[in-house]
């Protein structure tokens, strides 16, 4: 029998090793086996009830001592300049303690409300009492800058490539990495600036070539964005030594003909279908779907390098140019790609529906499949359509079509449930072969897409149900209603073009829909579309289920992209857990960390948005810069206290109009209606609005494109350009708008309803 430790000697061990606190690793370091680590387990629940101890995620520590690796929060400066920051990670009952950021040369600049990971040691001061080391820097404060280098005479600059940032920041000659006059390079502050007027200082860390090279441009939102492009060797490694999944523990799917249906340039197919007839007499008229995922979760298991790195991306990238993928090619254009002719692992699901698109029920299974042929959607179209290619002719009746009729009951589904119904274009960026824009273009909305997308949203319904019914954790994706300020701005939007949004009830999608229905009759489609979608609030991942909003589901999880998408392989181990078909589910950790991992992935998915917008706006202005002093026109997209945003029909690029150049007038920014209106005619500027605009700038490395208004809804509008532009001279005064009669009477008691419903609503 081994000699337990004192409750002393636990608790001196689990300061000494803050590291090593687990059960296990306590019972190791004092030697305890067996039935000894019954008491072992007694005298840490004892130090537990007596507050010495604080149990964590089977881990153990000190609550009124703080990690050596902690999480702080930086306040400001003090009056002797320095600088102290909050622990995140306090949990004990006395004082919070003081920790002083001790700067070392080469660290960042920090400033209040940054978030830093620190190496914290303990020490015994009249004012603080740890002393913290940066170790990162962590949430929102930017820790590296893309930009332009210049040289100088000491070192050079880095001039931002962030549209709208002015800010430069200095080189020290030893800290250039070689970078030469003109290239785009990455860089990291390297100290703070020197007086009031200095600049941050920066170090090159990356040399990215030329800025003005085609694939530059996506190459700059990468970094930007900070968005991993390059896989680590243990990942690569990991990847090449998989092997294709085989048909042990599987269900053969491999004679059933599940096809897949993409975009013609696809490079990997991670989802595939197949319709019948249901044969039941129970259900005439209805139909069998279904649909096979790739089992992505066969290959990447958690907790491997492939697990870790597929986390930390949270999903794939798609620019014009280039796909920055959350997985290796071996797998996401290879083993995980349900190739035509090739035997792949699925997760697949077989559902029922009635003859109105009602859905029965549903099965899934763990399977291998084959897939007879790898169609576009166009092929799949002209093949419905009546001109079938040699591909599609023999899949047409067999295959195709029994697909179509499935659609078509899933079509008067989706009819009577309403979801949401936007009309907005996706604009498709051509380039050639040096990366050079071409053309850009509205992509069509064909039936096949639709096909794909009423059979991919059955199916992630069919996951989340099953989950809830087997009581199995798993990741939401969540969409909330718009919040009721919002509601309050598009039903003025509404009222001011003629239409009206149904007031006093719980708001559905249906409510929505019949305003968009409206406005498609008017001429007023395309501001009541954009008004619409800033209402919304933006979708996320969540382990606990809000329902979709704008799918007007109740339960709804992302299932069929597990190649691109992190929260759809967490929903396939969910899955494989819920079945017991094998123990490559859901492990331990992902349960426990599943808020942190829906709010990490969530982020990614907006850093990849705002990266691929960047890389838009950036092709954009290219496209157009060789086009100054062009006419335009579009629609005002967006409204700020600096001026208005116009989206140009030809292409759908978003360009500023300053405030400074609207005229005579000093123009008031009403943020509840989004409008802006002018302080001596009451002229009212609206979302939505139609515009003439001429093109004044373009600078193809920040994306940044500005025009000058010359007519807004059908009226000339003189603003002062070449001699004219600017605030206080040579404008006329603007005759009546006869489709916004909006006063500054109209406008201040539209106001004044809006805070009196705000306070109505916060007595309640």
């Amino acid at each position: 029998m081994s000699k337990l430790p004192t409750k002393a000697e636990v608790l001196d061990w689990i300061s000494a090793n803050p590291t090593l606190t687990s059960k296990r690793d306590i019972a190791k370091a004092f030697g305890i086996k067996g039935a000894d680590r019954i008491d072992l387990k007694r005298i840490l629940r004892e130090l537990e009830d007596e507050g010495h101890l604080e149990k964590r995620h089977k881990t153990y520590r000190d609550p009124d001592r703080l990690p050596p690796v902690s999480v702080l929060q930086v306040k400001a400066p003090d009056d002797n300049g320095d600088l102290f920051a909050r622990p995140l990670e306090w949990h004990g009952e006395g004082v919070e303690p003081t920790v002083l950021i001790i700067a070392r040369a080469t660290d960042p600049a920090l400033g209040e409300g940054d978030r830093i990971l620190a190496r914290l040691q303990v020490v015994h001061h009249a004012d603080h009492n740890y002393e913290a080391r940066l170790i990162r820097r962590i949430g929102t404060s930017p820790r590296k800058v893309v930009g332009i280098f210049r040289k100088g005479a000491e070192g050079g600059r880095i001039l931002p490539i962030d549209k709208g940032s002015d800010k430069e920041w200095s080189v020290s000659p030893d800290a250039t990495g070689g970078a030469q006059e003109g290239e785009l390079v990455e860089a990291e502050q390297a100290g703070p600036a020197r007086g009031r007027m200095g600049l941050p200082k920066a170090r090159i860390t990356l040399r990215l070539g030329d800025p003005t090279a085609p694939r530059a441009v996506s190459l700059i939102a990468i970094h930007q964005h900070g968005i991993p492009d390059d896989f680590p060797e243990d990942v690569l490694a990991e990847a090449d030594r998989m092997k294709p999944a085989g048909l042990k523990g599987r269900t053969d799917l491999r004679d059933l003909p599940l096809i897949t249906i993409d975009p013609y340039d696809a490079r990997d197919h991670d989802d595939a279908v197949f319709a019948e007839p249901d044969e039941d007499p129970q259900n005439e008229g209805g139909h069998v779907l279904w649909v096979a995922i790739a089992d992505v979760a066969h290959y990447v298991t958690p907790g491997s390098a492939l697990d870790r790195e597929a986390k930390t991306r949270g999903n794939s990238s798609y620019f014009p140019d280039r796909v920055v993928p959350m997985l290796p090619d071996r797998l996401s254009g290879d083993l995980c790609s349900l190739h035509e002719g090739v035997p792949r692992a699925c997760i697949a699901v077989r559902m029922r529906i009635d003859a109105e698109g009602n859905k029965l029920g549903q099965k899934f299974y763990r399977a291998l499949m084959r897939s007879p042929a790898s169609l576009s959607y166009q092929e799949v179209q002209e093949a419905i359509d009546g001109t079938p290619n040699g591909k599609c002719g023999p899949l047409l009746e067999p295959v195709l079509k029994p697909l179509y009729a499935a659609y078509a009951a899933l079509r008067a589904a989706r009819e009577r449930r309403q979801p949401l119904d936007l009309d907005l274009p996706e604009r498709k960026i051509k380039l050639d072969d040096e990366g050079k824009v071409t053309s850009v273009d509205f992509a069509d909305r064909l039936d096949a897409h639709k096909l794909i997308e009423e059979f991919m949203v059955l199916a992630n319904v069919a996951a989340a149900e099953t989950l809830i019914a087997k009581d199995t954790p798993l990741l939401f994706r969540v969409h909330e209603e718009p919040p009721q300020d919002k509601l309050e701005s598009l039903r003025d939007t509404a009222q001011a073009a003629g239409l009206t949004l149904a007031k006093g009830q719980v708001l559905k999608t249906r409510h929505l829909n019949q305003l968009l229905h409206q406005a498609a009759k008017t001429g007023e489609a395309e501001l009541i579309n954009l008004a619409t979608l800033r209402s919304m609030t933006q979708a996320y991942y969540s382990p606990k289920n809000f329902g979709h909003f704008g799918l007007a589901l109740q339960n709804y999880a992302h299932f069929t992209s597990p190649i691109r998408r992190y929260s759809d392989l967490i929903v396939h181990r969910a899955l494989i857990s819920a079945h017991k078909w094998d123990d490559d589910g859901l492990s331990v950790q992902d349960i426990e960390r599943l808020d942190a991992t829906a709010q990490h992935i969530s982020d990614t998915e907006r850093r990849s948005m705002m990266a691929e917008r960047d890389t838009t706006d950036r092709y954009l202005a290219a496209y157009l810069s060789d086009r100054l002093g062009a006419e335009f026109t579009g629609r005002v997209s967006g409204i700020a206290k600096f001026g208005i945003f116009v989206k140009l029909d030809e292409t759908g690029a978003d360009g500023l109009v300053p405030i400074g150049t609207l005229g005579n007038e000093y123009f008031h920014f009403d943020r509840d209606s989004g409008t802006l209106m002018g302080g001596s005619t009451g002229r009212i500027i609206a979302l939505g609005m139609r515009a003439r605009v001429k093109l004044v700038e373009a600078a193809p490395v920040t994306g940044g494109i500005a025009f000058e208004l010359l007519e807004l809804d059908d009226e000339e509008y003189e603003s002062r350009s070449s001699g004219r532009m600017g605030r206080g001279r040579g404008s006329r005064k603007p005759g009546p708008n006869p489709r916004r009669k909006l006063t500054k009477a109209k406008a201040k008691d539209a106001k004044t309803k809006r805070k009196v419903t705000r306070q109505k609503r916060a007595k309640r």
